[in-house]
């Protein structure tokens, strides 16, 4: 008994006969047995609880009515009360690790509210996966915003958020707010350098790729400014300050800039080349030098200029020929009758050629006429009159030597007269 009451429940009583005695023993030995099965149950249940982890375990009943089971009922409904809210807080905590944030922790079981300490986790633990679930409601829509709909400038709001929560939160927006101001700036420059101002240069504050970008774009509206001045410097030169020779100078560059570089000089350069002989073979006429011809290459209008101003040298230089043959031969040979000939002349050539033949004739006209008189007179024919038509110099020759005949005439009158 006394070993029982100090909870030795492993003695037993043994006793012989059927007397009060032996009931006394076996009474006390089923007493003993029970309260060593009881505590080997709940040594077993705590192995598994605390051990294993099998929150499901439960106490087996021992034997027996009355305090023996009111003793494993109880020990069974405060491990009930104690196991269903932590496999509820494992099973919402699960569904937070996967993913879902729509699970809640029940406040009641089995139509009795949760108490004290546990009621505190229980509600902890909601608390905790609805600020995950708004700041994951807020991540994903400030997300979505900027991401897909282009939307900059949203902000996560997360009330009530505090610690890593409020932290995070921040962080979100502290990213959400760079982006914006690194895209909206890069969008400004986009816009100034579509709308041909090339003035403007990103300089928010940026880092990484972003700040790659930046210097990337940055570097292109310098190449672009670059090239702007001066394509506009060699236009202005060329084209209103008359300074050939002019050469875009745009360094760095590459791809297609190099190529409209590239291209710009050439044209600067092909039109120096151009320009230049045009005003080589220009001064070379303008000097009576009529044997420079313009060879550059040239297309197009240039081209059509190209060979109206090589016509244009030939035809002088046919008409300097003809001038020069008719000149020679009527004043130098004294062939008369000569004619400049000079085709496909027209306008000033034209009237330029005729005024030469023209003179040409009436010299000769004149010249033959006062040879016919004077031929005439040589042979004593003094009826001879020069008439051709003449003026100036020629006018006062054709009267002179008419007046000569008349006087001739008269004079062998008379003398024939007298004899």
């Amino acid at each position: 008994m006394e070993d029982l009451r100090e909870g030795n429940f492993r003695r037993r009583i043994v006793a012989g006969g059927d007397g009060r005695s032996a009931k006394l023993a076996a009474a006390f030995n089923e007493i003993a047995e029970r309260n060593q099965l009881l505590v080997n149950e709940l040594l077993r249940v705590r192995d598994s609880v605390a051990t294993d982890g099998g929150l499901h375990e439960r106490l087996r009943t021992v034997g027996g009515s009355g305090g023996w089971g009111v003793a494993t009922d109880v020990v069974n409904e405060l491990m009930d009360h104690l196991t269903k809210p932590t496999v509820e807080i494992n099973h919402v905590l699960k569904s937070v690790a996967e993913g879902d944030l729509t699970q809640r922790m029940p406040l009641e079981f089995d139509g009795r509210s949760l108490n004290g300490d546990v009621l505190e986790l229980a509600q902890t633990v909601n608390r905790m996966v609805d600020q995950l679930s708004l700041f994951a409601t807020e991540v994903t829509r400030v997300g979505r915003e900027i991401g897909t709909e282009g939307i900059l400038g949203g902000r996560a709001q997360v009330p009530g958020g505090v610690g890593i929560w409020r932290d995070l939160t921040e962080s979100v927006n502290l990213m959400s707010g760079n982006l914006t101001d690194q895209v909206r700036d890069i969008a400004r420059v986009a816009t100034a350098v579509a709308r041909g101002d090339l003035t403007q240069k990103i300089a928010v504050g940026a880092r990484g790729e972003i700040l790659e970008l930046k210097n990337t774009l940055n570097t292109m509206v310098d190449q672009l400014s670059a090239f702007a001045d001066e394509v506009t410097r060699v236009s202005r030169e060329v084209g209103t300050d008359g300074k050939l020779g002019g050469q875009a100078q745009v360094p760095g560059v590459g791809g297609t800039w190099r190529d409209l570089t590239d291209s710009v000089n050439l044209m600067a350069g092909n039109l120096t080349d151009q320009v230049r002989k045009i005003a080589t073979v220009a001064t070379a006429v303008a000097r009576g030098d009529l044997t420079q011809k313009i060879d550059v290459d040239a297309r197009g209008e240039i081209l059509e200029l190209k060979n109206t101003l090589n016509t244009m040298v030939d035809q002088l230089s046919a008409f300097a020929d003809e001038v020069t043959r008719v000149s020679r031969e009527v004043g130098t040979d004294g062939i008369l009758g000569g004619q400049a000939q000079v085709p496909g002349v027209a306008g000033t050539w034209r009237d330029l050629t005729d005024s030469v033949n023209f003179m040409a004739g009436n010299l000769t006209t004149q010249v033959r006429s006062i040879a016919t008189v004077a031929a005439a007179v040589q042979r004593g024919d003094l009826t001879q009159k020069i008439n051709v038509d003449a003026r100036g110099e020629i006018l006062e020759l054709k009267n002179t030597l008419n007046t000569m005949v008349d006087q001739l005439s008269a004079f062998a009158d008379e003398v024939t007269r007298v004899a």
